[in-house]
Formats: C-alpha cells, sequence, structure tokens
C-alpha cells in the first residue's frame, strides 16, 4: 500500500514539471530583460493552460500575475521560443530629434496556434499577439497593477480624467493611461502599430487595481511606458519603434514640419478698417505675415468649398474654389504652403482618391480631416487609407474631431503630422483652464503629436470680435506663446491674427525661432497637472526654452546643463508683474543676459502664466 502511494506521489510530481502546456526544454517563467537589465518581463504557463506575465523595474515588481492571451483560438501550448537583439539607430524624417537609438530585446513565445511577441526597451516594454486574422474572439489581456498608484486618462475632447487612485476607477477608461508610481517611477499604458482591430480601450471594477484590456481583438502591441519623471514619457519614442520604416517605395524628403497660421479663429476680427474674413483679402495678409516670419503654412478651414457638412458641397468644384487656386499660388510665390479643409461628408460623397490628387495637382500642402464617421475600428482603417493617399500625393494630413489616437505611425508615415487627440484651446465653443494644459502634455502627448491650436495673443477681458468664437482665453500672453513650443506637433497651428502677434515682437520672435525639424528635445522637469518645461533645439541650433503653470504662480530655475561649453545669449521673457490669467493676462517683460552652460535662469510664471527663453551662441 505504501508503495502504491509513492508511486501516484511519483506521478502527479512528473505530471507537473512535464505539464502539456510546456515544451520539456523550457524554463518557466521566461523572462526578457531591457538592455540595461533595469526591467523585466516575465511569462508564466499553469497547468490549466493560463498565461500571465509580471513587469518588475529595478527588482520591483510594479505589474503583478496579469493575464495574457485569446480566446477562441488553441495555443496555450508552448511549443518553442526564439530571441532576438537590435542594436541601431533610426534617423527620422523629423520629430524631436534627428536621432533615436532604436535598441531592444525581443523574444518570441510559439504556441499551439499563434504567437506572443514580446520586446523590452530600457524605457519600456512591450508585446503583441500574432494569429490568423478573424480567428480570436477575446483578447484576456491584464494590467494588474501591484498596489493603488495614480492614474490620469484621456477624455476626449474635455479635461482629463483623474488624478484618480486606481481603484476609484470605475468602468471604461481611454489610453494613455498615465500612472504615478511614485515620485521615482511612472508608468504610461498605450499601444502601437494598429494595423487592424478596435483601438484600445480599457475597463476596471471600483475597489481594484486590475485593468482589463475591453476593446475587440486587434493587432497592436501592447505597450507599457517607464520613466524616472513624467517627462521621461514625453520624451519616448518607444510607440514609434514599434511601428515599421516606411516603405521602401517611397520618398517623404518633401515633408516639412512647421508653424502655421489659421483662417477659423480669425474670422470677425477688426484692426482699424479691415475686418478679417475666411476669404481671399484676409489669406493674403495672412500669406504675407507668415513669409515675413518664418511660418510655413495656411490652414483654410471649413466651409471654403460650401457648407461643410452639406452633402452637395463638391470638395473640388464648390465654394470659393476660384478663391483657394489663387491663394495656393499666391502662397507658393510667397514660399507659404496651404492647406484645405475636407470634412468627412465631402470624403465620401466623392471619389476621396480623385478629391486628393486634385488637391495635389493644385499644389496644396495638406488637408485638414474634419468629423470622421465610424466605428473606432472603422476610422482606423479609414485614417490609415486617408494618410496613405495623402502620402502618395505628397500632402501632410492633420485629422480632427474624435480622432483616432496616435500610435507610432509618424514613423512609417512622417506625412501624419498631428492630430486633435485633446481637448483643443478654443474649440467646441469652450476654452480649457491652466491645470487642463499641465495635464494634457503628460497624457495625450505621450501618444504622439497633437493639435492643440494654441497661441493666441488676443487675450482681452470682454469678448473678441471672432464670429464663431470669441470667449477670452484664461492664459497669459507668455504662456500662450510657451505652449506653442512645449505641444509637441509636425504643424504648430497659431490661432490669432498677425496684428495681434506683431504687438508682441519678442514673443513673436519667439514662434519665428521655430524652425523644424527638431534636432532635440528635452522635458527639463514637470509635475503632472501642476507645470512643464521644455526645451528643444530649432534646425538651425538655436535652443528654445518653453515653461507653463497651472493656475498656481510659481517661480522656477531653469538649468542651462543641457547646452554645450560656452557662452550664450538668452533672451528672457515672462510674464509681467502682477500677471493673472483671468485679470492681466496681456503683460510681460524681457531681458537678455550672457550665461554659461552651468547656470541657472531664474523665472517667475504668474497664475496661470509661463516663461520663454531664446538662447544662442556667442561666436
Amino acid at each position: 500500500m505504501n508503495k502504491v502511494k509513492i508511486l501516484v506521489y511519483i506521478s502527479l510530481v512528473i505530471m507537473t514539471i512535464n505539464s502539456p502546456v510546456v515544451a520539456r526544454n523550457i524554463k518557466i517563467p521566461v523572462a526578457l530583460v531591457s538592455p540595461n537589465k533595469n526591467l523585466e518581463l516575465s511569462f508564466n504557463f499553469s497547468p490549466k493552460g493560463e498565461i500571465s506575465y509580471a513587469f518588475t523595474v529595478h527588482g520591483n515588481q510594479l505589474i503583478g500575475k496579469s493575464n495574457l492571451g485569446l480566446t477562441g483560438i488553441d495555443g496555450p501550448v508552448l511549443i518553442k521560443t526564439s530571441r532576438r537583439s537590435v542594436r541601431t539607430v533610426w534617423n527620422p524624417v523629423w520629430g524631436k530629434r534627428v536621432s533615436v537609438a532604436d535598441v531592444f530585446n525581443e523574444l518570441t513565445l510559439d504556441l499551439k496556434s499563434y504567437k506572443i511577441v514580446a520586446r523590452a526597451y530600457n524605457d519600456g516594454v512591450a508585446f503583441r499577439y500574432e494569429y490568423p486574422s478573424g480567428k480570436a474572439d477575446q483578447e484576456l489581456t491584464e494590467f494588474n497593477f501591484t498596489n493603488n498608484y495614480t492614474a490620469w486618462f484621456y477624455n476626449g475632447e474635455n479635461a482629463n480624467i483623474g488624478p484618480e487612485k486606481l481603484s476609484d476607477s470605475d468602468g471604461k477608461r481611454l489610453p494613455v493611461m498615465t500612472v504615478k508610481v511614485d515620485d521615482r517611477k511612472y508608468l504610461a499604458i498605450h499601444e502601437a502599430d494598429l494595423t487592424s482591430g478596435d483601438p484600445l480601450a480599457l475597463e476596471s471594477k471600483k475597489g481594484e487595481t486590475l485593468f482589463k484590456v475591453a476593446s475587440k481583438p486587434g493587432t497592436a502591441w501592447r505597450v507599457i511606458m517607464y520613466g524616472k519623471t513624467p517627462g521621461d514619457l514625453v520624451d519616448s519614442h518607444i510607440l514609434e519603434l514599434l511601428n515599421p520604416l516606411p516603405p521602401k517605395s517611397m520618398d517623404f524628403s518633401w515633408v516639412k514640419p512647421g508653424v502655421a497660421v489659421w483662417d477659423w479663429r480669425i474670422n470677425g476680427a477688426v484692426v482699424d478698417d479691415f475686418k478679417y474674413e475666411m476669404s481671399l483679402p484676409s489669406w493674403k495678409r495672412m500669406v504675407e505675415f507668415a513669409s515675413e516670419n518664418n511660418i510655413k503654412y495656411l490652414v483654410l478651414d471649413a466651409d471654403w468649398y460650401g457648407p461643410e457638412f452639406g452633402k452637395d458641397s463638391d470638395p473640388v468644384k464648390g465654394g470659393k474654389v476660384a478663391q483657394v487656386h489663387e491663394i495656393i499660388k499666391y502662397g507658393n510665390a510667397k514660399g507659404v504652403g496651404i492647406w484645405l479643409y475636407l470634412n468627412d461628408v465631402g470624403g465620401r460623397n466623392y471619389p476621396l482618391e480623385q478629391t486628393l490628387k486634385q488637391y495635389s495637382d493644385w499644389g496644396a500642402a495638406g488637408i485638414k480631416y474634419g468629423f470622421m464617421s465610424g466605428t473606432p475600428a472603422e476610422k482606423n482603417v479609414r485614417t490609415r487609407k486617408i494618410t496613405e493617399l495623402c502620402a502618395q500625393n505628397h500632402l501632410l494630413c492633420d485629422f480632427h474631431d474624435s480622432p483616432v489616437h496616435p500610435y507610432g505611425q509618424m514613423r512609417t508615415y512622417p506625412n501624419a503630422v498631428t492630430r486633435e487627440y485633446c481637448h483643443s484651446q478654443l474649440d467646441a465653443h469652450r476654452v480649457f483652464v491652466p491645470s487642463t494644459f499641465v495635464t494634457s502634455v503628460f497624457v495625450n502627448m505621450v501618444a504622439g503629436p497633437i493639435d492643440m491650436c494654441n497661441g493666441m495673443f488676443d487675450l482681452r477681458q470682454g469678448k473678441t470680435t471672432r464670429t464663431d468664437e470669441n470667449q477670452p482665453v484664461p492664459s497669459t500672453l507668455v504662456s500662450e506663446a510657451a505652449r506653442t513650443l512645449i505641444v509637441f506637433s509636425g504643424a504648430t497651428i497659431i490661432p490669432d491674427i498677425p496684428e495681434y502677434y506683431r504687438k508682441y515682437p519678442d514673443l513673436l520672435k519667439f514662434i519665428s525661432a521655430q524652425k523644424m525639424p527638431w534636432r532635440e528635445s528635452k522635458t527639463l522637469s514637470g509635475k503632472i497637472g501642476e507645470y512643464i518645461v521644455i526645451t528643444r533645439q530649432a534646425a538651425d541650433g538655436v535652443w528654445l526654452v518653453g515653461a507653463a503653470t497651472n493656475e498656481s504662480a510659481r517661480e522656477l530655475d531653469i538649468p542651462l546643463n543641457f547646452l554645450k561649453f560656452g557662452k550664450y545669449e538668452v533672451n528672457i521673457i515672462q510674464d509681467g508683474d502682477n500677471a493673472h490669467y483671468l485679470s492681466n493676462r496681456e503683460v510681460l517683460k524681457a531681458e537678455i543676459k550672457t550665461l554659461k552652460s552651468k547656470d541657472f535662469v531664474h523665472v517667475k510664471l504668474a497664475s496661470g502664466g509661463g516663461a520663454c527663453l531664446i538662447i544662442k551662441a556667442i561666436q
């Protein structure tokens, strides 16, 4: 009897060790570490066929046992693993910097019917499922946080959700999900390279710290970004690097990022005897101003070809098309490209391919696509189609009105320069408060380039003369200028009339100095919802710094240690005495100092205010 018990016990042990869900030569858990050894993504397989992962940073588990896998498809049997490492450099057409290290370790888990491919970078990890199209019913991916951290979430064209304790989240949440673990650890949950399926959505239950993928299965990478500061998340390239390089057959050397003026918010402004409208005389004034100030583009917004939602509005023949021909010709002669608005109604009721080719043949620089209809998955397919058609026709593109979130596609199609993945500053007949801005840059902007339409200089206390939106902007002049630099976009679209920019020459110089593509970018400091300081080096070598705060006034010491050894002329522009975003918006003061890289610049930011620096090397 004792021998029988021993044999049964041995059999059970052998069955556990040689579990049918894992090949005998594979040691469980399977670990993947980052090149610098600081991050680890480990995968485990239970005897029941359940797959899970955990994420560890410097030996601290931040995401505990979390389910992985797909339903409706066989696959929990791990047949083999394979690994590779990549050490290369990506030189983007444009972006936050001219050179990006593409360094990662990769692990592939070959299951019975599909694969899990995982990558570990020094600033995050990612994994995706590779499976036959249409075979999976549900994605089981979870993010089981090990503590009750604080999070912020994208919230459409509204202020972001957060700060919110994970256990207080209840129901659906949208990425980017930015997470503060502690003062030295930050995470962001998003996706990359969504070629098919639903854009990522998360869900949770109140009282838990577990978030599940609520969207239908797709092909995207599930990404966990990591940084010691929230600025590290902003500066990361992991989302772009997870997207493929451009098709070899396509040349994107024509893509030129830059600042753009815009006709939508100028409409109705009155200066002396001239009234700005969305028509040729105003367009010419805007082009002349742009040409004088290193501004590359003018964006023509809705209704130029007829009522934008009108089914009979022909996007190549209707409305002011003759004036559009003339302004494109006039702009090109002045070195200013013209963007054309296209509403989804016109994009669907008329042959899209012919429309975009026609715009290209006219000499347009890009399109702003508005109010796309469809489910999130359908909108993603259409967005990708339009982006590719624009690339074929040498058109830049900007998607507005609840677009699909960015997921790094600017690497594959560099003409995808921006989209309104945010509460645009002057949109939907409302304006956002300062804290909205210094939250969005750590949430929305982590996903990629966004069009927030900052830079309003008409900040009078009463209502402006604008036709569509005449509410005063709760900001200061200096903060408005700083925001144009802080917000990462391949088309920085500024909304005011030339006369207001010319009224403040120091700030106009700051905007004019934003010569893209950027050589370098770095978030110098910041706290989510409180303030941010960013520096970018322009194409001509000039360094620019933008700082912005929430409703609280604050003083900052901005280090210049990002500069090389030598002397520099530093133009410091900050809020004037007694400035306030509600009551004294249009005051500033400027001074020029000679400083070195070891120095600091001390600035005072008013409530809702900011600071701008222009830094030039002294030869």
